[in-house]
């Protein structure tokens, strides 16, 4: 193993790996620091776990609400075991592709923690590295509630995916994405779920219209709502958690904190390698993402925008790039799309309604419903809804909003059309194949001007 590289990427999660692939084809010799396994916490302890529940979940659902199709299905039950396995399997299959990309492009992987040093190298154990150039990619760590720490029956999001048997009852605190994602998941697996949200809405981040297509559903899929409520007076036992939000009170079995995340950053000795860092304890960085050491690029998690795995990795590709030399252009974090693959999916991008009006901007709204097009009942795709806020004057799309089966699909032809400074206009104009649930996404686009087909 080599004492020196071109790029030495911290952390192989998913802007951390694929910052590595790229600088390797750039020609870099490159190395990843990771201290437990290639593709870091997504991979291993967040979005790739999550999402095969979440799929177990879509199918034990419509294999116990199938009658209607035509399909009758008797005594479908959940094997938890089961479940495991292949949620550990299926992050296993993906981990081994990471390793398999790095051999193939000749990355090699230190195995370790690493940390920055004041003269520009990266130190793991008692050996240090040199490099051109360090990406720091170590994402987040959960945070705690106030006067509730993790442990037992208390757990973070891994913890909820990863419990040793199905709960009859568990609390989840924080309606975001993540909490979202948790709550649809064990409420279609049959366990009654208490979901908590400070804020005055689940999904906060959302447009109020979309969140309340999901609240309805919500209350479909054993999951009561609470918002507007903080969680007080938490004490945790050996077989159960009490709680009260609000006025209410309640014991489960486990408590699931989905709240916020900070930066994970504690190990990259960042002060003395001359990293500034700001609100929140983000690093600051330019629109290429070099920290204030010249040396020394972040990603992801780290730094400012959504935590998102897709923002992280196209920040690993710049940032690389920047390093190797190469031409490149910065992340448009306006244009990066949050999803969230609860039931149903939720996807967005750019402003909300009110985001766009508090900026100033006069505007027109399309609202479609996606029941209105003809796949909606041939895939039993009715509740969902598609929302797009536009300039009044030009038809500029400052922000697009789905909420359906696969809106986390649908929302990429949202973000190319206005990546590429299309307006509602010509949306209304690009003819989308039938039956689809995308022709919900035409309809909205014409609603703006009044004259969406099927409304």
């Amino acid at each position: 193993m080599a004492d020196s590289y071109d790029v030495i990427v911290i952390g192989g999660g998913p802007g951390g790996y694929v910052a590595a692939i790229r600088a390797a084809q750039l020609g870099q010799s490159t190395a990843v620091v990771e201290k437990d396994k290639p593709g870091g916490r997504c991979l291993n302890y967040a979005c790739i776990p999550a999402k095969t529940m979440l799929h177990t979940a879509e199918i034990f659902d419509h294999a116990r609400n199938s009658a209607e199709l035509g399909v009758k299905v008797e005594g479908a039950s959940l094997d938890w075991e089961a479940l495991g396995k292949r949620r550990a399997k299926v992050s296993e299959t993906l981990t081994g592709g990471v390793k398999m990309l790095w051999d193939k492009n000749k990355v090699e992987m230190i195995e370790g923690e690493g940390s920055l040093t004041g003269d520009g190298g990266v130190k793991v154990g008692d050996k240090t590295y040199e490099a051109k150039g360090i990406v720091l990619a170590t994402g987040s760590v959960a945070m705690p509630i106030p006067d509730v720490e993790f442990g037992g029956r208390v757990v973070d999001t891994w913890g909820a995916w990863s419990l040793p048997e199905q709960p009859q009852k568990i609390a989840v605190v924080g309606a975001g994405a993540s909490g979202a994602e948790i709550a649809s998941g064990y409420g279609r697996f049959g366990t009654e779920v208490l979901l908590i949200e400070m804020l005055d809405q689940i999904l906060p981040a959302e447009d109020k219209d979309m969140a309340r297509v999901v609240e309805r559903a919500f209350k479909k899929q054993n999951i009561t709502i609470s918002t507007g409520t903080p969680v007080e007076n938490v004490k945790a036992g050996s077989d159960s958690v009490k709680l009260s939000y609000g006025d209410e009170k309640a014991e489960v079995d486990y408590l699931c904190i989905a709240g916020g995340r900070a930066p994970d950053t504690e190990a990259l000795n960042l002060e003395e390698a001359g990293v500034k860092t700001g609100e929140g304890g983000m690093i600051e960085i330019d629109e290429y993402q070099r920290t204030s050491n010249e040396k020394v690029y972040a990603i992801g998690d780290l730094v400012r925008g959504p935590a998102l795995a897709h923002k992280a990795s196209e920040e690993g590709v710049v940032a690389v790039e920047r390093i190797a030399g190469a031409e490149t252009h910065p992340v448009d974090v306006a244009l990066v799309p949050g999803a969230t693959f609860c039931h149903p999916q939720v996807a967005s991008v750019g402003m909300t309604e009110a985001q766009a009006k508090e900026a100033g901007r006069e505007v027109k709204i399309g609202k479609f419903k996606l029941g209105g097009v003809g796949a909606a009942p041939i895939y039993d795709d009715r509740d969902g809804l598609v929302k797009l806020v536009a300039d009044k004057q030009y038809g500029e799309i400052l922000g697009a909003h789905v909420v359906g089966n696969r809106a986390c699909d649908m929302i990429a032809e949202l973000v190319d059309t206005m990546a590429l400074e299309g307006g509602d206009q010509e949306l209304a104009r690009i003819v989308h194949a039938h039956p689809t649930i995308s022709e919900a996404v035409l309809d909205a686009a014409r609603a703006v001007d009044g004259w969406a087909i099927h409304a």
